[in-house]
């Protein structure tokens, strides 16, 4: 197995370093002449920008090394820029939590199938709640559930975002975030400020009432750096979860039932446009079924395009896992994308009914909580792969590994 690389070996801020020169030899009047120049003095500013931008991001900061010259244009925004626009020289990135403790663990880079030794800025134990979208990581604390914070986990940069509203002890929350890729200004995509939104779903059971759920949605823009309760509902017989994501500026979250229904999961989508909607039943007015009975459900943003990787249950016992599967949601039908091939579902040995799963782009990454295992699916090329093995091993049998997915991005800032 190759030997894993630690991450802080390349900081973001880069060390310059001038190489020997190349040299030649001509021969003229019987005397040996030496003379030297260095190769890249033949490519002009832009032709060199455009070769090292297909370097994987890892070999920029060993670029940054190289000569002033490179160091200069890998640190420019326009490279920065240029270079996370480069869909052909990165993909997402996988953390993997290898402690309940603390947050540290490993960072996987599937283009050259490495994985790095990496410390996350923020985040205290692996527990917190974690939402990623276009290079930006949201993580928020499993207590008080009132520490949020925005970072980029590349350049860690970070901001602590102010309280959110509602209570505190809530039974359940989901987070998700999302980043305005579009109608941005050239001045502030070249600063690397993007705009971008946090929401936060909170479910607390009615005092008394097991049956009724209390739900409100938050919802935090950068640009007015302020939160928003866009609605107050109440659902009957189901409750929220930890599980949404935002696409197309649609918010859609997971809901479980208590009792009562002959679904065991569900989903609701609500139109983040809709600022201010409390009126009752709202909520489940846009409610759409789960395709199969699913042991658990892992949503995900795969280039706005809603996807849901599921555990099938079996059919005379829904809550045993028998398989997963891959859907996309178009209107309000699931359309089947694959079903995991047998020989990979066996590969991870022991597959709990709960597992985690998440996923950017074109890219699904599925990993049981009970083994660092770690397998990925295209769903451009539809084609199952394990991962490098991870450095970590387990090292005793109640150990728990869980990770999530995220953008390796230079040029963005909380």
């Amino acid at each position: 197995m190759e030997a894993e690389t630690s991450w802080t070996n390349y900081p973001y801020s880069y060390i310059t370093y001038v190489p020997e020169a190349e040299s030649y030899r001509e021969q003229s009047d019987d005397e040996a002449k030496v003379e030297t120049f260095s190769m890249d003095s033949l490519l002009p500013d832009d032709l060199l920008e455009r070769i090292l931008s297909f370097l994987p991001i890892a070999s920029i900061f060993r670029a940054g090394t190289v000569c002033k010259r490179w160091n200069e244009i890998v640190s420019s925004r326009r490279f920065l820029c240029n270079f996370s626009n480069n869909s052909v020289s990165q993909r997402p990135w996988y953390f993997m939590f290898t402690s309940t403790d603390d947050p540290s663990g490993y960072a996987y880079d599937p283009i050259i199938r490495k994985w790095y030794s990496f410390d996350l800025p923020c985040i205290e134990t692996s527990n917190w709640f974690v939402a990623s979208s276009c290079g930006l990581v949201c993580f928020m604390d499993n207590d008080c559930r009132n520490k949020i914070y925005v970072s980029n986990p590349i350049t860690k940069q970070w901001r602590r975002l102010i309280e959110p509203p509602g209570h505190r002890s809530t039974d359940y929350t989901a987070m998700s975030t999302s980043v305005n890729r579009a109608n941005q200004s050239n001045r502030a995509v070249t600063r690397g400020n993007r705009t971008y939104s946090v929401s936060i779903v909170k479910s607390k059971q009615v005092p008394g009432n097991f049956f009724q759920w209390d739900i409100s949605i938050h919802l935090y823009s950068s640009e007015t750096m302020t939160w928003t309760t866009s609605v107050n509902d109440v659902l009957s017989g189901w409750r929220g979860g930890n599980e949404s994501v935002i696409c197309n500026n649609v918010l859609y979250f997971m809901i479980y039932s208590t009792g009562g229904s002959d679904h065991r999961h569900g989903l609701i989508a609500s139109n983040l446009s809709s600022i201010g909607s409390s009126s009752s039943g709202i909520l489940m007015r846009s409610f759409i079924p789960m395709p199969c009975s699913l042991t658990c459900g892992r949503l995900m943003n795969l280039r706005e395009r809603l996807v849901i990787v599921g555990g099938i249950g079996k059919h005379d016992r829904p809550e045993v896992i028998k398989g997963i599967g891959i859907w996309v949601l178009k209107g309000k039908e699931w359309v089947e994308m694959a079903k995991m091939p047998q020989r990979f579902f066996q590969g991870f040995g022991e597959f709990d009914e709960v597992f985690a799963s998440s996923g950017t782009d074109d890219l699904v990454y599925i990993q049981s909580y009970g083994s660092p295992a770690l397998l990925t699916f295209d769903m451009n090329l539809k084609y199952w792969r394990w991962s490098q093995k991870c450095p970590v091993t387990k090292k005793f049998p109640l150990q728990l590994f869980t990770g999530f997915c995220f953008e390796p991005r230079l040029e963005i800032a909380p």
